[in-house]
């Protein structure tokens, strides 16, 4: 079957995150009508399988995953008049994303079921659940029965991109607290009424912010300030949720109710960090904490801030062997496809992987892999270039081939 054919069929199946029965039912249909092993594990992620028919050669792992971001609603497709291009009627998403990378590890497994001459060290196959939302179908997955040590997850939006570092996703939370609060007016003259709103903008404006580590035109390294909040009263909190006008934004509404009649004793400041060092990453939080030990000396028991830490998505480190790299650019020289081997700044299902081991107690080795040209992904005007899909599923067929040669 035709891989623009397997994909148009599994994209015009609607599959939110944690409603992907229908689509992962048609991909049981497909192993099934060619004689391939697969079946679910205990979180309904499906489990595809190809065993080993040479002893001496090793396993890879393929890896997409099946929810899209968007709801129930059909899926219309339809083509770009050139025919050059794979989208909808523009009133949802397409689910290139991840649909694609479905389609090529299918393709692939029916290919290696229908010759199997070919020698290899097997395949397997993870397809997840609910990757747009929260992740919980890769952190279900039973690695310990995974036979492979290299990973390819199929999940960039470029043709191409080999990227083989990602950055973690880290959240700080600084919290100003200060002794003495008061009236506005009335007590506005005392010194020592210091105003926890005032205290944090001027303790942010001394913190890093933006880009803070960058090699070879890639952002290793960054922070980004997300919000500061002071003057919030519970009671002004409740009323947002009274408001008649459904078209004011709660961020300015949570300003109209903030107190500015009291000198404030609470203020955060909430950031993101980013980072695929581990020593950059530390770097940067010890510069967060001192400027807060600056300020805590500075004003002493009259105001207080404090720096918490917590790990939302483990960092994806560069590998010390870069052997899958190496064949990737051999193979993209063959078939004239330019391979970026390169760092993101942004989560996947990668930095799962990075941080597990195999049933061998081994690392594994992930690789984040562009098997299409995906524009305005995660939007109604999201489309595919066709053509990148035949180029992406040969690549992944001529890798898995070098691999095993």
């Amino acid at each position: 079957m035709d891989i623009l054919e397997i994909f148009e069929e599994l994209a015009s199946i609607p599959s939110p995150s944690l409603g992907e029965i229908n689509v992962s039912n048609k991909i049981l249909e497909y192993t099934y009508n060619n004689g391939i092993n697969a079946f679910y594990d205990n979180y309904q992620n499906l489990i595809i399988n190809l065993p080993a028919n040479d002893p001496n050669k090793k396993p890879i792992l393929l890896s997409a995953h099946m929810d899209v971001v968007g709801n129930s609603a059909p899926v219309n497709i339809r083509y770009s008049e050139d025919r050059k291009y794979i989208q909808t009627d523009g009133t949802r998403t397409l689910g290139a994303d991840d649909k694609a990378g479905i389609a090529v590890a299918l393709k692939l497994a029916i290919y290696l079921a229908k010759n199997p001459e070919i020698k290899h060290g097997g395949l397997e196959i993870v397809l997840t659940r609910d990757e747009e939302t929260n992740m919980s179908g890769i952190n279900h997955v039973e690695f310990d029965k995974i036979e492979s040590e290299n990973v390819l997850v199929l999940d960039s939006d470029s043709l191409g991109n080999f990227e083989i570092a990602g950055a973690g996703y880290t959240k700080l939370d600084i919290e100003v607290t200060t002794k003495l609060g008061g009236h506005s007016g009335n007590d506005i003259q005392d010194k020592k009424r210091y105003n926890a709103a005032k205290l944090i903008a001027d303790l942010v404006s001394k913190l890093p912010n933006g880009a803070y580590k960058v090699e070879k035109g890639f952002t290793i390294t960054s922070c980004n300030l997300g919000s500061i909040v002071a003057g919030a009263t519970d009671i002004g909190l409740e009323r947002i949720l009274e408001q008649e006008n459904p078209n004011k934004p709660y961020s300015k509404t949570l300003v109209d109710l903030c107190a500015d009649n009291i000198i404030n004793t609470k203020a955060y400041a909430h950031y993101s960090l980013r980072s695929s060092n581990q020593k950059y990453e530390f770097d940067l939080i010890d510069k967060f904490q001192k400027q807060i030990d600056k300020f805590n000396k500075k004003y002493g028991e009259y105001a207080n801030a404090k720096l918490s830490i917590k790990v939302h998505m483990p960092m994806f480190e560069k590998s010390p062997n870069q052997e899958m790299a190496q064949i990737a650019k051999q193979v993209g020289k063959k078939i004239d496809l330019p391979i970026k081997v390169q760092s993101f700044h942004a989560g996947a299902e990668t930095h799962i992987y990075a941080n597990k081991t195999n049933k061998y107690g081994k690392k594994f080795k992930p690789v984040l892999v562009g098997v299409a040209n995906i524009d305005s992904m995660h939007s109604p005007n999201e489309k595919m270039e066709i053509d990148s899909l035949y180029t992406g599923y040969e690549f992944i067929k001529k890798l898995f081939l070098e691999y095993n040669s």
